[in-house]
């Protein structure tokens, strides 16, 4: 081929290129028919607070390509753990709702619960700041109930149709795919700088609830606002709450990037072990009722996603427990097959007309259609109900169900009408015959635009400790950042819900606030809109606070299951291993003997002792607490080890319990830079100096029972 001609033919291919590439700057939106798009950001209902309509064909044309966009990875929430248990009722709540899995305290209803990342692909860390995902299925009688929520009450976005907005913006960026299970860069800020009702959840994320010590240590919620229907046929509101009996606790962000590079499956392995060993995960589950007459008496939307009901105004009411006590025999069979949905009810539930929840109940069926490969998901042994399964549905991929029979059709009288339909009476699923009266329109309730409130409620509401993590955390992602105006763009944001976070958010970025005045806080208008309507309510000034929402207090609830490394060599004291172990072994704290290699040591009387983890092969990061015993050989040797003084040192710098008895006080001292006398006085550290040395175990018991000192942040060692 000559030479001009290959030059032809590479021309011909590169016009063919150019002419499936796609421009999209200076051009109007468009659908993929090449409809142009008046109004990308409300679905349509009927009424601004209506149902969500099937015909939205702009709806479900965007949603359907994204939920279609990965394969086979789940386009979010790729990266999970799972496990069995079992779900009990306290008491009947009959007056609430006719469920029968709440209504008889005997009744064990099993369960899987599945939790997650969502930014991340599924070979990512567990230690993204990120939302985790907190997924149950109630195997009823009556069917199938999927709890679908998040550890955080709040969402980003109002509307269903802004998801694959959202989702687009915090993946990867398209033309590098960079980063990774981050939302620290240009895209997902652009996105939320022009968003403002993401603001809420933006102080949830930025804050510590977005790294947690545990699943089993994480709260959740089913974030909408659903429907209790009694047997009466009586409505309420209800939002759903997981607290876990191990209280809420977290990591902090060094520790949680060191935890990454030492172990990326800290929170599946750890969910994995305490199950393995019989310290089975439990969460009480609660319930916040509002009347239904009693919809709007709040000064926000009900139906509004990125809103909570302040536990202040509606107290949560805890109406059984959720225990978690055994593994998946296999992952893919299991925790990647499973197959929630939102539509997934009972009698006894029902939806609102929450926009965001409207358009999932769509979603989650066609995803499900796509990655688990047709129609017959269900019969995957992971998502089967225990309730039988009867209707004229037939054929299509991977079908396993043979169905015997002429009749695949209802009405029919080859077969006498069967299977039947049921009665209300008999369990028959009938929805809430909610009045529905309103003119088919794209809006969204003018209720939906106070975007600055509630999180200002959330850092009125915090400790001094975590509003500085909400400030660093902010400084980090933002200073990620390239694009100079989409930080300007978060400071007025964040001026309106404090001054003080935007001025030292701003401090950290060196910027000062820009004014809010004349700008236009939100870019999400539709076309033909009047801008005005769509600018933000200001925050109101009587928000006040909620102690629900800090972490500072956890309740105390002993140290079970809580991971202590003893720091140890050949010829640690006896004595003081046996009583240090003895006392956390009571506690049902689990041990792990750290020395500078593997084997077995052997202590100052000759016992033989197993060691658990090498000083190469772990790091404190990958625990709660540290205690270093005595004996003067061991200490000696551990002084040698700088991996050994940088594991307290890290311990010290991330407020973790510390304690040292005898010679072990040593190591404390040489992890401290100078500054011995500041970090023996600091708090959390237990040692035997000038105390009786047989207190410092219980000492140490109580310290690792309030997880973290904070105050040792500000402390230089």
């Amino acid at each position: 081929m000559s030479t001009e001609q290959n030059r032809t033919n590479t021309n011909d291919k590169l016009d063919e290129l150019e002419q499936n590439r796609e421009y999209s700057t200076g051009e109007f939106l468009t659908t993929n028919q090449g409809l142009r798009v008046n109004d990308d950001q409300n679905s349509l209902k009927t009424g601004p607070r209506g149902a969500t309509l099937l015909e939205d064909f702009i709806l479900r044309e965007k949603i359907t390509h994204f939920d279609h966009e990965r394969i086979p990875e789940r386009i979010v929430h790729a990266r999970g753990a799972a496990a069995h248990g079992y779900f009990q009722v306290y008491e009947p709540q009959a007056g609430l709702t006719k469920a029968k899995f709440l209504q008889d305290p005997s009744v064990k209803t099993p369960v899987f619960v599945r939790f997650s990342t969502v930014a991340g692909s599924r070979g990512s860390s567990d230690l993204a700041r990120d939302v985790r995902g907190f997924a149950v299925k109630f195997y009823t009688e009556e069917g199938n109930f999927d709890l679908v929520g998040n550890n955080m009450p709040v969402f980003f976005i109002q509307d269903s149709i802004k998801f694959p907005d959202f989702v687009h913006a915090v993946k990867p960026e398209p033309n590098n795919e960079i980063p990774q299970a981050a939302s620290a860069h240009d895209t997902f800020w652009d996105f939320i700088s022009i968003t403002p009702e993401s603001m809420h959840m933006i102080m949830w994320v930025m804050s510590d609830r977005a790294i947690p010590r545990s699943y089993r240590m994480m709260e959740g919620f089913g974030v909408h606002t659903f429907r209790f229907i009694n047997g009466e046929g009586k409505s309420s509101f209800v939002k759903f709450h997981w607290k876990p009996l191990l209280g809420v606790h977290s990591v902090v962000w060094d520790e949680a990037q060191l935890i990454s590079g030492r172990d990326p499956d800290f929170h599946r392995r750890d969910l994995w072990d305490s199950i393995e060993g019989g310290a089975y995960p439990e969460w009480e589950l609660g319930v916040q009722i509002v009347a239904e007459e009693d919809e709007h008496k709040f000064d926000f939307d009900l139906l509004d996603a990125t809103k909570i009901i302040p536990e202040e105004l509606v107290p949560v009411q805890r109406i059984g427990k959720m225990v978690l006590n055994r593994n998946p025999d296999n992952y893919f069979a299991e925790t990647e097959q499973v197959a929630f949905h939102l539509g997934h009810l009972v009698p006894g539930l029902d939806f609102t007309n929450d926009p965001l929840l409207q358009g999932r109940l769509f979603s989650y069926t066609d995803t499900q259609l796509k990655r688990l490969g047709g129609p017959n998901f269900h019969e995957i042994p992971i998502n089967r109900p225990i309730a039988p399964v009867h209707n004229g549905q037939r054929d299509g991929h991977m079908r396993q169900t043979i169905n015997v029979g002429r009749t695949s059709y209802s009405p029919n009288g080859i077969n006498a009408d069967s299977p039947a339909q049921a009665k209300e009476s008999e369990g028959g699923f009938a929805s809430y015959a909610e009045r529905i009266d309103g003119h088919k329109v794209r809006a969204r309730s003018k209720s939906f635009r106070d975007h600055y409130s509630q999180a200002k409620l959330f850092w009125n509401s915090q400790s001094d400790t975590e509003k500085t993590h909400i400030v660093k955390a902010l400084r980090f992602e933002l200073g990620k950042v390239a694009v100079e105006e989409i930080r300007e763009r978060m400071l007025i944001h964040l001026a309106q819900v404090d001054t003080t976070l935007a001025t030292l958010v701003g401090e950290g970025l060196g910027l000062t606030v820009p004014s809010a005045q004349g700008v236009q806080l939100n870019k999400g208008v539709p076309a033909d809109a009047n801008p005005a309507d769509y600018q933000p309510t200001t925050a109101r000034t009587d928000v006040g606070q909620s102690a629900a929402l800090s972490m500072a207090n956890p309740p105390k609830v002993g140290i079970k299951t809580r991971q202590v490394a003893i720091l140890a060599a050949d010829g640690v004291d006896n004595t003081e291993f046996d009583v240090i172990k003895q006392a956390l072994s009571a506690e049902e704290a689990v041990i792990a003997i750290v020395a500078p290699r593997l084997g077995k040591l052997k202590t100052s009387t000759g016992e033989a002792v197993k060691i658990d983890a090498s000083l190469q092969t772990t790091a404190s990061v990958l625990f709660d607490a540290v205690y270093v015993p005595g004996g003067q050989t061991s200490v000696n040797s551990l002084l040698q080890e700088a991996d050994a003084v940088r594991f307290v040192h890290e311990a010290f710098m991330h407020c973790k319990p510390i304690a040292a008895t005898a010679e072990g006080v040593d190591l404390l001292k040489a992890a401290a830079n100078g500054g011995a006398e500041k970090l023996l006085s600091s708090e959390g550290v237990i040692t035997g100096e000038g105390t009786n040395a047989e207190a410092v175990p219980q000492k140490f018991i109580e310290a690792i029972g309030e997880h973290r000192f904070w105050s040792r942040e500000k402390t230089l060692v």
